[in-house]
């Protein structure tokens, strides 16, 4: 085996940090106690952050500020966890930093209800919630869909990732992409603070990958009305897999302005990703073979994928009186991907594997908006807190690809070999160079909520629905010509109550819906023509019941939820096709976070999931697990400041996924795997500037593990997981 490329210049790196944190680590209180003072010495008046020009600004962190009081959920606004009928978590940019996560999964990794997996036949990230997939794609930026690059979003972009349990049709409409089933993610983009920042960050990671970024912001103008934030950032590379590169630029601009009664903001970003010989996901057949050894890579070395992203986003809001408000929201981004894939097939316990090209550019073009409104009055005893909003998407997809001798080409998964790259000609759709139209998709609705508060708000009740219509177009690469045709209609209600026992215990319940457009019967079925060929079916809706509870005990918090989540599936039987079948997903969610003793802080917790297929076609698979859906989950995350004036910060974090199913028929086992994280980071001054350094060991046991399983209904696609891998960074406030 090859020696794993990087490994001496990252052990360098680490000892060179060592050697600082010994060197420089004694001046460190005396600078936090100078930043302490400064920070007293602050007008008694400030600018909060604000991401998405609202009033109230985002929530404040909770103690150990790994997370946040709570979010965006939905049409309702920025919420306190403790006073909405749903389950949450926000991550703060401060975890963001502190594990040097480089990506949204990266930060999910802290998340026990979620794990990732990758989309079919291509690298983009998709993320199981609740044994459902959100597909990257199908996230929110600031409450608007498809505004971010499409396949992984770095988070130089970001101040805050949320995490919304359960589907969420009602509070954010459908998700275009079809996914979301069992829950959402909303990124909150950066906001400039009050004081002035410019810091730089300089790392390197496994593999030679080196980083470096710079994030900047002023507030300016009479009382620092006007906000400015920049952020840039290059990573370019190989990665700790053998012979796989990996280049990303990232630039972002947030703008905002806050007035008495008014308040704007604006984002522009733009994110270039570039992979060569990236590792590709393996597919089973008849077996699931025995992980390889992490580091390998059995990707060619011609494949590449590349996407380039850019994207903008405005958003107002203004108060039409001291209880009413009213907001405005739009966004557009212009994507285009180029790909170069081969992805394979194992066929024994011996990793004899086949695989053909798989070459596509596609070019997609996203708009989105929204409008609407909240006031707030009362009914006697009752106080009523009322939203109306209307939003609307539109998206067209432009896509061109070609496939080589589906018969495919030999190799295996334990001795990789290169070959010539085969050429495409066995199947073109369009023109590479110029792809043309292949889907159109446009979405609208209307929305209204009300929020109840009752005995003294001690019972908060929300009541609502959304009007939601769908319509989705497709058309032939090659002749342009219009392959299929959906438009359809859905209402989706949500009912949802909160008693607070105390104002440190609440306990919840909800009834939601998620959304997705309904399938059209195919022409053909395992040979034989359906009868309804064409016919368009209603939209799919996912029903959720839950039941929890959420504990404040002031430095740490404790959250519990039940819920039980049911979703239509469609097949062919006796040669028509209809909405037969069914997936039922019951869990329990247990997390906890905070500070319990001052510098120690905690985050994970534990997901149990019962997933059964309840109705398959001719019941052959009825009461089956789903494909991808571990029956248990738990994340451990533990960071302990060093006693004394040392600065040093260590940290661990464990990961564990029980075993799943790579088939529907649950013939094809995918072991359980663990996963052990640990790091360190230090303050050190060198001479008047405070400099953090970080380090990360990511996988510390080098252990060789399937990672996933599936992200696309019905696939059970394997992704190996990363080998051992060190992340070392510097970052400087000047």
């Amino acid at each position: 085996m090859e020696p794993r490329k990087g490994w001496p210049q990252v052990a360098v790196a680490g000892l060179v940090m060592v050697g600082a944190v010994a060197a420089r680590a004694q001046d460190v209180q005396t600078r936090r106690a100078d930043l302490a003072e400064a920070a007293t010495t602050l007008p008694s008046v400030v600018v909060r952050a604000s991401a998405d020009a609202s009033a109230a600004g985002l929530l404040p962190a909770y103690p150990g500020r790994q997370v946040a009081r709570g979010g965006r959920v939905g049409i309702l606004g920025n919420v306190d966890q403790m006073s909405v009928p749903f389950s949450s978590t926000v991550y703060t940019n401060e975890l963001i930093q502190d594990q040097q996560a480089r990506g949204v999964g990266d930060v999910l990794q802290n998340d026990p209800t979620v794990r990732q997996a990758r989309g079919f036949g291509n690298f983009q990230e998709v993320y199981f919630i609740r044994g459902f997939p959100t597909f990257s794609d199908d996230m929110a930026y600031n409450g608007l869909y498809g505004l971010l690059p499409r396949q992984f979003v770095a988070t130089e972009f970001l101040e805050r990732v949320e995490v919304f349990r359960g589907p969420t049709a009602f509070l954010n409409g459908a998700a275009p992409g079809g996914s979301g089933l069992g829950g959402a993610l909303n990124l909150v983009p950066k906001r400039a603070p009050p004081g002035a920042l410019s810091r730089a960050t300089i790392g390197l990671e496994t593999g030679g990958q080196t980083y470096i970024a710079a994030d900047l912001a002023r507030r300016l103008g009479p009382e620092q009305r006007l906000g400015l934030r920049l952020n840039v950032a290059r990573r370019d590379g190989d990665t700790a897999v053998d012979r796989e590169a990996r280049e990303l630029s990232v630039a972002s601009l947030g703008i905002d302005w806050r007035g008495t009664a008014v308040r704007l903001s604006a984002d522009i970003g733009h994110q270039d990703h570039r992979l060569r010989a990236p590792r590709p996901s393996v597919t089973p057949s008849g077996v699931v073979p025995e992980a390889p050894d992490a580091v390998r890579n059995f990707a060619q070395s011609w494949t590449t994928s590349n996407g380039r992203d850019t994207f903008g986003t405005v958003r107002a809001e203004v108060d039409l009186s001291d209880t009413t408000t009213a907001w405005f929201g739009a966004g557009l981004r212009s994507g285009r991907e180029a790909n170069d894939l081969a992805n394979p097939t194992v066929t024994n316990a011996q990793g004899a594997m086949s695989a053909f090209r798989f070459v596509n550019t596609r070019e997609d073009s996203v708009r989105t908006g929204e409008i609407g409104a909240r006031t707030t009055f009362a009914t006697g005893a009752v106080r009523h807190t009322v939203t109306a909003s209307a939003a609307m998407f539109a998206f067209e997809t432009r896509n061109a690809f070609a496939f080589s001798n589906f018969g495919g080409f030999a190799g295996n998964l334990y001795q990789p070999f290169d070959v010539a790259p085969p050429p495409t000609t066995a199947f073109v759709g369009g023109v590479l160079a110029a792809p043309g139209v292949t889907q159109r998709t446009d979405t609208r609705s209307i929305a209204l909520a009300d929020t109840l508060g009752l005995f003294d708000e001690r019972l908060l009740l929300t009541v609502g629905a959304r009007q939601q219509q769908i319509e989705d177009r497709s058309y032939d690469p090659t002749t342009g010509a219009d392959t299929g045709r959906y438009d359809a209609s859905r209402v989706t209600p949500v009912a949802g109550a909160v008693w607070r026992f105390t104002p440190t215990l609440s306990a919840y319940g909800n009834y939601v819906e998620g959304l997705v457009r309904g399938d059209v019967a195919p022409a053909v079925s395992g040979g034989n023509a359906v009868v309804n060929a064409g016919q368009v079916f209603a939209p799919y809706r996912t029903r959720q019941q839950e039941v929890g509870l959420k504990f404040d005990a002031g430095r740490v918090g404790f959250g519990a939820a039940l819920f039980q989540i049911a979703r239509p599936t469609g097949y062919v039987e006796n040669n028509v096709f209809g909405v037969f079948g069914e997936q039922r997903n019951r869990g329990l969610e247990l997390t906890a976070y905070g500070e319990p003793w001052r510098g120690t802080r905690v985050l994970g917790g534990l997901t149990l999931l019962d997933t059964e297929l309840t109705a398959t076609q001719g019941g052959a698979n009825n009461g089956k697990r789903a494909i991808g859906v571990p029956a248990a989950q738990a994340n451990v995350g533990v960071e302990w400041d060093v006693p004394g004036d040392s600065g040093i910060t260590l940290l661990g974090r464990v990961v564990h996924t029980g075993s799943q199913y790579a088939d529907a028929a649950n013939t094809l086992s995918v072991p359980a795997w663990t996963r052990l994280d640990i790091g360190a980071r230090a303050l050190v001054n060198v001479g008047s500037r405070l400099l953090t350094l970080r380090a990360r060991i990511d996988n510390v046991t080098n252990e060789n593990y399937w990672a996933s399983v599936g992200g696309f209904p019905g696939a059970g696609y394997l992704v190996l997981g990363m080998p051992r891998t060190v992340f070392v960074t510097a970052t400087a406030d000047f």
